[in-house]
């Protein structure tokens, strides 16, 4: 995975993401964004009506929590997710939580995750989590994380903790990737955490750039929490801390069309984003 960049001012970035997928041969415009799916389906649409579908994101996003209940199934099928839903050629990306289902908070520990499945809750350790990528096979995929100070009450306490949390969980990720045979050759995106706290966001934004890392998660910046002026001042911030050759990910769930909270300048800032459009089930 490479980025190349025809174009940056002020932080904000244009060029083109290149070398991606198992052969090296997709590519995708940036600022861009992910194919949503659940369970490796986007939500109502056939194969068949998608693949009518003119300029489809490159990258499609799957999501743990609709995939942790099928680990044994993946396993034992042994060729990866992408050609069990059907999808083989697609670069894969794989994200902690589904960014479309709120998910409870208080139940993440500091040696634990929880995602939530269609059987209810489910506990993650570094090692079942780094199992699980191995039998999914993704392209990319985003390390486990704290991600719960979304909240406009979270003491800077609370906040604290959720960087260091979410530091020793890439860094027990990252430990495991280098020893497994599986996910040679596959990109761990850090995330960025540090809620609506600037001196927590620079902090979590510079030790994750420390790490081996192919890009950045930035989280934390969807929902209503913050006001316009807060979110652009630590998006500006963060982005100060990453290196330039390196994708950011972030996430927009709304309504359509795009909501004013996130201004142009903010989707500029990153690399590519999920764009989740609201849908019944």
């Amino acid at each position: 995975m490479k980025l190349d960049l025809s174009k940056v001012v002020s932080g904000c970035r244009l060029g083109v993401l290149t070398n991606l997928g198992k052969n090296g041969d997709k590519t995708l415009e940036v600022p861009g964004c992910l194919l949503y799916t659940r369970c490796g389906s986007a939500p109502h649409l056939t194969h068949e009506t998608l693949e009518t579908i003119e300029k489809i994101p490159a990258v499609t996003q799957l999501t743990l929590s609709t995939l942790a209940e099928y680990h044994e199934v993946l396993e034992e099928y042994k060729e990866g997710a992408g050609k069990f839903i059907g999808m083989p050629d697609s670069v894969l990306y794989c994200s902690l939580q589904d960014p479309a289902a709120p998910c409870p908070p208080g139940f993440i520990t500091n040696k634990t995750v929880s995602v939530w499945g269609s059987g209810g809750r489910m506990e993650m350790t570094a090692s079942k989590f780094m199992a699980l990528q191995a039998v999914v096979r993704p392209d990319w995929f985003q390390s486990m994380a704290d991600g719960e100070t979304v909240q406009e009450d979270t003491s800077k306490k609370r906040v604290r903790k959720s960087v260091d949390r979410t530091l020793a969980f890439l860094d027990e990720c990252l430990q495991m990737q280098q020893k497994s045979q599986d996910l040679q050759g596959v990109e761990v995106l850090g995330v960025v955490e540090g809620g609506d706290i600037l001196e927590e966001r620079t902090r979590s934004a510079k030790e994750t750039a420390k790490r081996p890392v192919g890009g950045f998660v930035l989280d934390g910046f969807q929902g209503d929490a913050m006001t316009r002026e807060l979110r652009l001042k630590l998006i500006s911030s963060v982005t100060a801390e990453l290196p330039d050759d390196k994708p950011r990910y972030s996430r927009i769930c709304c309504y359509f069309p795009l909501p004013r909270q996130f201004p142009h300048s903010f989707i500029i800032r990153v690399t590519f984003f999920y764009r989740i459009i609201k849908h019944f089930t």
